[in-house]
C-alpha cells in the first residue's frame, strides 16, 4: 500500500498563526503570560540559578539538534528512561559568547555543575545525569503548553486556519511521541526569549521580578471582559496606567511566586523602581509603568513570532500524524 504524502497547501503557516496571534492578543495575553511565568519559575528553581539552567538547556539543545541531523527522533519513554544523556565537548567560549554571560562566569558555573554531579566525563564521554535534577521530567510544562495550543487552535478555527481545533491530549500524545524534536523546538523558542529580556533588564533576577508584576496585571484584567477592546486600550489600561488604582504585587508574594529570596527580591525591586520600570503605591505594592513600553514590545513581538513558528511546526505535526 502506497503511503499518503501530506498535503503541502494544507499546512499551518507561522505568519497566519501570527495574525490570528495579534487578532486574538486581548484573550492571549492572560493565558499566555501566566503560562510564561510558570516555566521562568521552573527555571530558577531547578538550579536556583538562571545561568546553570541556560548552560544545561544549551548543552541539551545541541544534542537535540545532533538527534535531528542524524534522523533520530526519541519518544517521552525512550528519552527519559536513560538517566544519563551524552553531550558534545563543552566549549566555554561557545557557551559564554551563546548566553552573553562572562567568560569567568560560566566556567565557574560549569565547574558547579560538575561538583553538583550535574555534568560528569565519564571515560572520553561528557554526560548530563538528569537524576540530580529536581522535578526531571516536564510534565507540568507539556501540560500546561498542551492546553495552550488547543486553546489556541479554537481560535484558528474561528480565523479559518484550519477545520476542526486540536485537543490537548491529542497534543501531548503527539509532543510526547516526538519528544526529542519537539523539545528542540520549545527551547529554540524559549532561549532566545531569555537572552532578549536579560539585554533589557541586565539581569533575569529583574526580568523575572517584574515579569511578575506584569503577568499580575494579566491576571487582574481577565477579571472584565475584554473581547472588544483593542490591543492598544488593553496594554494601556492594564499594564502600562498611570492611574493609582491598578492593583500591584508586594514583595513578600513575589518572593514567595518565584523562589528568589525575598532580599534579593527588595534588592531588584528598588533597582526596577529607580529604572523607572515599576512603580510602589502607599501599601508597598509594585505595579509596571509605560517608561520602557517600546523596549518591552520589541521583545514581546520577537517571541510571539517565535511562538507562532512553534505553534505551526507543533499543529502541522498534529495534522501529518493523525492524516
Amino acid at each position: 500500500m502506497s503511503k499518503l504524502l501530506p498535503e503541502i497547501s494544507k499546512q499551518i503557516r507561522s505568519e497566519d498563526v501570527r495574525e490570528v496571534i495579534e487578532k486574538n492578543f486581548v484573550s492571549i495575553m492572560p493565558v499566555w503570560s501566566p503560562l510564561q511565568l510558570e516555566w521562568v519559575n521552573g527555571v530558577y528553581r531547578t538550579f536556583n540559578d538562571y545561568e546553570k539552567f541556560m548552560i544545561i538547556m544549551y548543552l541539551l539543545m545541541k544534542t537535540f539538534e545532533t538527534y535531528s541531523k542524524n534522523f533520530v527522533m526519541l519518544n517521552f519513554e525512550e528519552y527519559f528512561n536513560h538517566t544519563n544523556v551524552e553531550i558534545e565537548l563543552i566549549n566555554v567560549m561557545e557557551i559564554s559568547k551563546s548566553l552573553n554571560i562572562p567568560k569567568e562566569t560560566t566556567r565557574r558555573k560549569i565547574n558547579e555543575l560538575e561538583k553538583e554531579g550535574v555534568i560528569k566525563r565519564m571515560d572520553k564521554k561528557i554526560i548530563i545525569d538528569r537524576n540530580t535534577w529536581p522535578n526531571i521530567k516536564p510534565q507540568e510544562t507539556m501540560k500546561r503548553i498542551t492546553r495552550f495550543l488547543s486553546t489556541l487552535s479554537k481560535m484558528c478555527v474561528n480565523s479559518k486556519l484550519m477545520a476542526e481545533p486540536i485537543s490537548s491530549e491529542k497534543l501531548t500524545a503527539t509532543s510526547k511521541e516526538y519528544f526529542s524534536f519537539v523539545w528542540k523546538l520549545y527551547y529554540e523558542m524559549q532561549m532566545p526569549m531569555l537572552l532578549e529580556f536579560k539585554k533589557v533588564y541586565g539581569d533575569l533576577e529583574s526580568f523575572h521580578v517584574n515579569g511578575i508584576c506584569i503577568t499580575n496585571h494579566a491576571l487582574n484584567s481577565k477579571k472584565n471582559d475584554n473581547t472588544e477592546m483593542s490591543k492598544e486600550f488593553y496594554l494601556e489600561k492594564y499594564f502600562f496606567s498611570t492611574q493609582k488604582d491598578n492593583l500591584g504585587i508586594n514583595a513578600m508574594s513575589i518572593s514567595d511566586i518565584s523562589g528568589i529570596p525575598r532580599a534579593t527580591v527588595i534588592r531588584k525591586l528598588n533597582r526596577l523602581v529607580k529604572l523607572k520600570f515599576l512603580k510602589i503605591d502607599k501599601k508597598k505594592c509594585y505595579s509596571s509603568t509605560g517608561n520602557h513600553l517600546n523596549k518591552l514590545l520589541k521583545v514581546q513581538h520577537t517571541t510571539l513570532n517565535n511562538l507562532s513558528k512553534f505553534t505551526a511546526r507543533i499543529y502541522n505535526l498534529c495534522l501529518i500524524k493523525n492524516n
